[in-house]
């Protein structure tokens, strides 16, 4: 399943985009894009179409709960994983009622990230 799966990255931190993109890459995930700022993920995901989305919170221009909120409105079936440091428990409350099927606290164990695109692609 994995190996047909398209995922975009999004996080404004090089090297966590490098991190998330090595561990699905292990999995056999296809990445097909990354953006280091929401108004770049809501561009790119209309170009790209992915299966999956991983999005980062805390991002300049747009941040990640926005970004999530537009790609939602255009595309009410997008699957998006919010991945990120801030883990209080209004950011999840916010990320989640913005429409993510999950959200992962950095740093993460690989074994979270691939379980919960697992599940987002079950949904």
């Amino acid at each position: 399943m994995a190996g047909n799966t398209r995922v975009f990255i999004v996080d404004d931190s090089g090297y966590m985009r490098q991190v998330i993109r090595k561990h699905l890459e292990n999995k056999g995930y296809e990445i097909i894009g990354e953006a280091q700022d929401g108004l770049e993920a809501i561009q790119k995901y209309q170009e790209l179409k992915p299966d999956i989305t991983t999005m980062d919170i805390s991002m300049k221009k747009v941040g990640g709960i926005e970004a999530t909120k537009k790609i939602k409105a255009i595309d009410p079936n997008a699957r998006i994983i919010i991945v990120s440091a801030l883990g209080e428990s209004r950011f999840i409350k916010e990320a989640i009622q913005a429409g993510a099927h999950d959200f992962i606290i950095k740093p993460f164990a690989e074994e979270r990230l691939i379980s919960s695109i697992a599940n987002a692609l079950k949904s």
